[in-house]
């Protein structure tokens, strides 16, 4: 049940205004929180309910859907054995969020992951470069709306032979 997990219980006295939703399923717990918050939820955890291990960044496209993406951080809190991932929705019109780079120093490459690969902006980023992309590279791959061949590349028409 996510409203007696800990980190959920101390977030909804905390940050009340800041929660979107919160919930459990088979057994990860997974907090939404509005953007403009991040950085103060992400900060909390860390300080007060010791989740001190930033273990990936990524995003999730709902294209179709808005808001469009949803950035998602998963953290773990070493001392206490407990996980937890925290979301936060990102329109198309405004694909951008704050860095998380000043509470953990591996924000840094999973945000350029990120970025390369969704085109969301961390503002504040002290490199927000292409990471696995070449620089002249066009589009981000992983958008449910990047053709699947590559830019400018000829459809595939099914096996040859």
């Amino acid at each position: 049940m996510a409203e007696n997990n800990r980190a959920v219980v101390k977030l909804k006295e905390r940050f009340a205004d800041a929660l979107l939703e919160y919930k459990e399923h088979r057994g990860e717990v997974t907090v939404t929180v509005k953007k403009e918050s991040i950085l103060e939820v992400l900060k909390y955890l860390r300080d007060d309910l010791r989740y001190n291990f930033l273990s990936d960044v990524t995003a999730v496209d709902y294209l179709g859907q808005e808001p469009r993406f949803m950035v998602v951080y998963h953290l773990l809190s070493i001392p206490n054995k407990d996980r937890v991932r925290v979301k936060a929705p990102v329109t198309e019109a405004d694909c951008s969020i704050d860095s998380a780079t000043a509470l953990w120093n591996t924000a840094n490459w999973l945000e350029r992951e990120a970025y390369d690969l969704f085109g969301i902006e961390f503002k504040n980023h002290p490199n927000l470069v292409r990471i696995l992309m070449t620089d002249d590279w066009v589009g981000h791959p992983l958008r449910k709306d990047y053709p699947l061949q590559g830019p400018d590349r000829e459809p595939y028409k099914g096996r040859l032979s």
